[in-house]
Parts: structure tokens; sequence; C-alpha cells
């Protein structure tokens, strides 16, 4: 992705989660994604997708079972 796309797509990231803290950062390896960064913790990858002239973005974050804390869930009454 170009610088200033990168700079639309994190400000808009920015916007959507409310902290300043979001860094995209060009992956190196390919020209449609970049890294999500947060607070210095790799968070993600961000694709570009371009079809028929449309162009839009996932993101995409994987989460591993081991990070996730134990909650205690109530059962409904």
């Amino acid at each position: 992705m170009k610088a200033t796309e990168l700079a639309r797509v994190q400000q808009y990231l920015r916007n959507i989660f409310g902290t300043e803290r979001i860094i995209l950062n060009a992956t190196g390896r390919k020209d449609d994604s970049a890294e999500v960064i947060l607070g210095g913790e790799f968070l993600g990858v961000i694709f570009r997708d371009e079809e028929d002239g449309d162009i839009s973005y996932a993101f995409h974050m994987a989460i591993m079972e081991d990070d996730l804390p134990e909650v205690r869930v109530q059962s409904p009454r």
C-alpha cells in the first residue's frame, strides 16, 4: 500500500477504536498488506483488495487461546 493509503487507513482505525496508539507498518513482503501495531504489540494485518475498481480493506486479527483470560459466565435465570 502507498504511504497515503496507509495513513488514511491508520487514521480510520484510530478513530474507530478511539486511540492514537495504532500504527500501520508496510510489511515489505507484499504491497497489498500492512501490519497493525497497538502500543508496540503486533495486533493483526490489514489486507487491501481491489475488485472491479472497488477497493476494500480487511482486518485480520488472530487471537491465541492461551492469551484469553478466564471468565465466569452466569447462566440466565
